[in-house]
Formats: C-alpha cells, structure tokens, sequence
C-alpha cells in the first residue's frame, strides 16, 4: 500500500479497485478511500471544540507573497463541495451545530 499525506492527516490507498477502506480518525472525521478514490468527510456534531469558542468564527489569514488570487479561502469544515478550497458550507454546518469554524485565508502581500 502507498501511503499519502494530505491536509496533515495520513491515510492510505487500497491496492485493489473493489477494495474500500474506512477508518475515522480523531474529531468524527472518516477516510473511505480506495484506488480510483479518497472521500474525507467530518461527521457528527462540532469541528471545532476547543480553540477559540469566544469568537463567532474562527478566520485565520496568511500573507503569502506568490500567489495568483488576491485571497485564497481553504475550507476547514470537510463540507465544501469545492474542497479544499471554501465554497461557504461552514455557514450550514455552524448554524445546524453551534460551531463557528470558517475559512483559512492566504492573502497576496
């Protein structure tokens, strides 16, 4: 098996096409993954349940000085559609959780 890193959790890839792994980590979040797939999905309630519960959201921005886009959003909920770049479904998922993770911002300096 080849294992593969990605968004900082390791997970690995299924030699066989009809074979489909499943495995959840830390926080609710489930890895299927198979050769011609890798599906990471956050389930359950909240994302965030400790860092920073005094903000409405949680928005961290990164100054980056090669990038092509003026601002870059990176999902951190597991629920955009467009991942990993942010589509808005943190709004759904706080409000349905009472959760306030957003996005992760890259900006150009």
């Amino acid at each position: 098996m080849a294992s593969i890193v990605g968004v900082g959790i390791p997970f690995a890839l299924s030699s066989s096409p009809q074979a489909l792994k499943r495995s959840t980590i830390g926080g609710g979040v489930t890895i299927r993954s198979s050769r011609r797939m890798v599906a990471v999905r956050a389930e359950g309630g909240g994302i965030n349940p400790e860092i920073r519960k005094n903000e409405d959201k949680v928005v961290d921005s990164v100054v980056v000085t090669e990038l092509s886009n003026p601002v870059t959003a990176y999902c951190r909920c597991w629920r955009s559609g467009t991942f990993p770049l942010c589509d808005g479904s943190h709004v759904k998922h706080n409000k349905a959780n009472e959760d306030n993770v957003g996005p992760l911002l890259l900006k150009k300096q």
